[in-house]
């Protein structure tokens, strides 16, 4: 309205052309680092499909298989230190095609392991490889979007990741449960969607828009919130070494970290080990004709839906606060657990009981990945993005070997509930440091 009482000259001069631009463009780069992520997960999270034939075939422990699952997401937590700075100063659109093909070449490898120790190296190399994809997509994301729309366009790229847990499960029980294929084709088929959304990807996104030729328009919410813009000279200028200093010294990543690292772990148990478990002799299902692995998809679109009604919550009803949304989720998540747990429940009840627990477990991490620009401004969004996911997967990657031990000597792989519970409520608790 008020651009229509302007004089039509000035309502004509390039100004408005461009902020639209502007506009479709950044939905444009939303949706492309959505779409590539959206088949990442077929690189990484279908380990726990093949897990009951490679015991079969190679006779290799639960505890073994929790310490190769555990590889990856070691080299994973590395990568996410690494390449989060290489992100911010190389510009995440090269390092996310690279990420999703050398990923794609790495699980064709690790399917023709004979041992752990192939194994091992080949799926942590993997790790590594996925590492470049979603720091690259949060710099593109945050260099786009401004402060009070993070939660918005983080829960929908944090969306894209949960349906990539929905499509990495689908896949995967359709490879297993029905064409019937050996694990092999696990580790062949899905991530060729990978390699087409990576491609993809760099043809359609720019890293920023001085790159796309656009002039963002000034956002009054980035100076209501303090944070002075830079240009892209100064962060380049920035070197690593400071931009490390930077994000370490601030004790709210630190407590960022340690919270996701606890949500991360819970969320990792339940990808890798519920399909073990609903492959395995502690699942009644009542005599249901529905098959017990496609029961088990009910948690990754749980997940999926939950990070994107978690972003919208922090922005609209805590007023872009990304703590008080953490804590909510983290103890509903941990009841839902624990109900999977202690509650008599048949085909229905198990499908939404695990459909909540995904919603809840996986849905706070919309607003730990928009507290990072937040925290420390978007310059140092990838760097930050990187450091707070290398914790995550190191506490995820120290909890698989154990839960798999803790399988092995019990036979009762039910127990990943309580863990699980047990690791939302250290989350929640950590979450109460961060006040942001």
């Amino acid at each position: 309205m008020a651009n229509a009482e302007k004089p039509i000259s000035e309502r004509l001069s390039p100004e408005f052309p461009q902020e639209s631009e502007y506009q479709r463009l950044k939905w444009r780069m939303l949706l492309a680092s959505m779409f590539c992520y959206f088949f990442f997960y077929t690189g990484r999270q279908t380990f726990g499909f093949a897990i009951p034939g490679i015991e079969e075939d190679l006779g290799l422990s639960k505890a073994t298989l929790g310490a190769i699952s555990g590889t990856l997401l070691w080299f994973y937590a590395a990568g996410q230190m690494i390449n989060g700075n290489l992100a911010d100063k190389w510009g995440g659109r090269r390092m996310m095609t690279a990420g999703a093909i050398l990923s794609t070449l790495l699980n064709w490898c690790t399917s023709f392991a004979t041992g752990p120790k192939s194994f091992g190296l080949l799926w942590g190399a993997n790790g590594f490889a996925q590492s470049l994809g979603w720091p690259s997509g949060g710099r593109v994301i945050s260099n786009w979007w401004g402060p009070q729309e993070r939660g918005k366009s983080f829960g929908f790229y944090t969306f894209a990741a949960g349906m990539a847990s929905v499509l990495a499960f689908v896949t995967s029980t359709v490879i297993v449960d029905t064409l019937d294929l050996d694990w092999q084709w696990i580790f062949r088929v899905p991530v060729l969607l990978m390699l087409v959304g990576g491609v993809t990807f760099y043809l359609v996104a720019r890293d920023s828009p001085e790159q796309a030729g656009v002039t963002p328009p000034v956002e009054e919410a980035t100076i209501q919130a303090g944070i002075e813009p830079r240009s892209a000279e100064d962060a380049t200028a920035e070197t690593s070494l400071q931009r490390y200093k930077a994000v370490l010294r601030n004790p709210k990543i630190w407590s960022a970290g340690i919270a996701i690292g606890f949500q991360n772990a819970a969320r990792y148990g339940l990808l890798i080990w519920v399909p073990v478990y609903f492959l395995g002799n502690d699942w009644e299902d009542g005599g249901s004709s529905v098959s017990p692995l496609w029961i088990s998809v009910a948690l990754p679109v749980g997940m999926a839906v939950g990070a994107l009604i978690n972003g919208q919550v922090s922005d609209r009803l805590f007023g872009a606060r990304r703590d008080r949304p953490i804590i909510l989720f983290m103890v509903l998540g941990a009841l839902m657990s624990l109900t999977m747990y202690v509650a008599p429940l048949g085909t229905t009840t198990s499908i939404v009981v695990l459909f909540l627990t995904g919603f809840f477990v996986y849905g706070p991490q919309s607003s730990f990945w928009a507290l990072c620009p937040d925290i420390v401004g978007q310059r140092m969004a990838g760097t930050a993005t990187g450091a707070v996911n290398c914790f995550a997967y190191l506490f995820a990657g120290a909890a698989e070997p154990l839960i798999g031990g803790l399988m092995d000597s019990t036979g009762n792989t039910s127990l990943i509930f309580p863990i699980v519970a047990a690791a939302c409520g250290c989350s929640a608790l950590v979450a109460l440091t961060i006040r942001r």
